[in-house]
């Protein structure tokens, strides 16, 4: 474990966390939602004037960190042993006390096991995330769950996930506030996209002049999907486009293999393409027509919906989940009936048909909402007022 810092005090800086040392605990720093909100909650801490410390046993993004102003250290509280947790506990203990934390911050369940038995012994209020669905299969796993709301102050990141905890937990209700997930207004927006990055993007895709695009940007995995879109886009008859299904190209040989099968088998070979994830998202999100989102099971949030909608790009997704709460049905985008494909199509249809006067009203209709409710500014300054309520306490 590398050495801590002690505490020290901010000069000239906003009044808003002076001087508070907020400590932020996930598994670790790779790449991911979460991990993205931990950042943008540190550089969050920093702009208010507090310290920002997170703990997780690193990654990709710990650099990142540093340079939003964020400390990291490294400790192994990932582990799900629990014969482990008494001894990481007695270290995250140790930390809390050497950087003078005054609030913690736990984003996962196996960290929370850890930590608020630690945070516990000295004093310290404590505030949970929930990031993902709250399902609990067995007893075990209910238990397992239950640490989350054992804090102080429980954060959903959409209204579908503060239900589902509530219908598991109900004495967790008075102590639950829902803070959707932040996007980045100034990367994700379309007048910060040169030409020339939407024609390197356009390049390294191959996608051809002219011809609608529908997108598909999500990991490469069943349930995001892509199997669906690839059926509804079957139903369509002899409407122009082209698929690009970005990131579907960095899954298995085994994934890969059955969703090219099932291309050919739908008749799409020349209108389906599995392209790799693309490191310049904004750039790609401008190729796109309309982005698709349908996933199979309800997504916990979607940040995918929000920052194509800060693009000012039509959304269409199954009616579920988050994309239930960042898609306005025939406002910003298209809702379908979960899991029917015809009515995937029809949306689909209705997205790739708007005339370029309504696309424009839908693209600006999309972004006014992205700014007003799913900004990173909207959802730090959420959380920081809730840190600000327990600290006065």
């Amino acid at each position: 474990m590398k050495s801590i810092p002690k505490k020290t005090t901010r000069k000239n800086s906003p009044q808003t966390l002076k001087g508070k040392v907020i400590v932020q605990i996930l598994p670790a720093l790779n790449r991911g939602g979460v991990e993205r909100g931990t950042i943008e909650m540190a550089r969050a801490v920093v702009e208010a004037g507090g310290r920002a410390v997170v703990i997780s046993s690193g990654g990709l993004l710990a650099a990142n960190l540093n340079r939003v102003g964020g400390e990291h250290i490294d400790l192994g509280v990932d582990t799900k042993n629990p014969l482990k947790w008494a001894w990481r506990r007695g270290q995250v203990r140790k930390v809390l006390k050497e950087t003078g934390a005054d609030l913690v911050h736990i984003r996962s369940r196996a960290p929370a096991w850890i930590s608020i038995p630690a945070a516990r012994s000295l004093g310290l209020p404590v505030v949970t995330t929930l990031h993902g669905r709250f399902v609990s299969a067995s007893r075990m796993k209910r238990f397992y769950n239950s640490i989350m709301t054992k804090s102080d102050h429980v954060i959903a990141i959409s209204r579908y996930i503060r239900d589902l905890a509530v219908s598991q937990f109900p004495a967790v209700e008075p102590r639950l506030s829902v803070i959707h997930r932040g996007v980045d207004l100034k990367m994700f927006s379309a007048a910060s996209v040169s030409s020339q990055r939407v024609v390197k993007a356009a390049s390294v895709l191959n996608v051809p002049d002219g011809t609608p695009v529908i997108m598909l940007p999500a990991r490469p995995t069943g349930w995001k999907g892509a199997e669906m879109l690839i059926k509804a886009c079957a139903m369509m008859g002899d409407v122009r486009f082209i698929v690009l299904l970005v990131g579907a190209a960095d899954g298995s040989p085994a994934f890969q293999a059955q969703l090219v099968q099932l291309t050919e088998k739908e008749g799409l070979r020349e209108k389906v393409r599995l392209c790799p994830s693309q490191d310049d998202m904004p750039a790609t999100l401008m190729l796109a027509d309309v982005v698709a989102m349908p996933s199979v099971t309800p997504e916990p949030f979607g940040r995918v919906a929000v920052e194509a909608a800060a693009m000012g790009r039509p959304v269409v997704a199954f009616d579920h989940g988050g994309a239930s709460e960042t898609v306005k049905h025939g406002e910003t985008g298209w809702l379908a009936h979960p899991g029917d494909v015809s009515s995937l199509a029809d949306c689909l249809r209705q997205a790739l048909n708007l005339k370029v006067r309504e696309r424009r009203a839908l693209g600006k209709a999309a972004r006014l909402r992205v700014e007003e409710q799913f900004s990173i500014s909207k959802m730090c300054a959420d959380t920081i007022d809730i840190y600000r309520k327990l600290l006065r306490k």
